[in-house]
């Protein structure tokens, strides 16, 4: 008898949609695996997006939400090509609701199924440190989403694992990765077009994109490395 309280404690309600979220997350893996998609590469994903037609955003969705939950899959060059591909509003749009959608379902994985599962999941521990309080640390996840600083998927299971409150960090991550997201899209626009002043600003970006992200790691900048742990 006790051991059934166990096996039904364990596979509470919580833990059986959390369970059916990442086995859908898996066999859409597996789908957008097949040969003839090849979504994974910029090249692959461009000419596939075209040949799916009107289900083409959709499936790109889907695939951002797999960069978040099943890590590792490239979403940023996809952000840049898909700006190619349908201009850096609609791509911008796509791009938010993939990318935020799967900060959610990582978001609850995390909260449901606990710091065990997410190690096997992702063969990282992430702690995060709540003596500042929860504002603070919407803040620290906030930077985090408008820059580089950790993985998105990681921090995104650590909000979970911690119990930070899911309204704070909704906000903190859907208003932080709007900048970068559309700056990206903008990026694949303006290399399409071929216009000197976007080429420029799109180097001067992924400059300050690849170099305050290791500035804030190398030198503790805000004291990010003491808010947030990965190991």
């Amino acid at each position: 008898m006790r051991r059934f309280n166990r096996v039904r404690v364990c596979f509470n309600h919580q833990n059986s949609i959390a369970l059916a979220l990442l086995l859908l997350c898996f066999l859409f893996c597996l789908w957008l695996q097949r040969p003839s998609l090849n979504l994974f590469t910029p090249t692959g994903f461009q000419q596939a997006v075209k040949n799916l037609g009107l289900f083409g955003p959709l499936v790109y969705v889907g695939v951002l939400v797999l960069s978040v939950v099943i890590s590792p899959i490239p979403s940023a060059p996809l952000a840049v090509v898909a700006g190619a591909i349908w201009g850096p509003i609609l791509a911008g749009i796509y791009s938010v609701i993939g990318g935020f959608l799967g900060s959610l379902i990582a978001y609850f994985l995390g909260r449901t199924l606990g710091r065990s599962a997410i190690v096997a999941l992702t063969g990282k521990v992430v702690y995060f440190s709540k003596q500042r309080g929860e504002v603070f640390l919407g803040w620290s996840i906030f930077i985090t989403r408008l820059l580089p600083v950790f993985s998105f998927d990681l921090i995104s299971y650590a909000a979970g694992i911690t119990g930070l409150s899911l309204p704070i960090y909704a906000i903190a991550t859907l208003l932080g990765m709007i900048p970068s997201t559309f700056l990206l899209t903008f990026m694949g626009t303006a290399f399409t077009l071929d216009s000197p002043l976007g080429i420029a600003f799109s180097i001067i970006f992924l400059i300050l994109l690849i170099g305050l992200p290791w500035g804030m790691r190398r030198y503790n900048w805000l004291g990010m490395r003491d808010i947030i742990r990965i190991e």
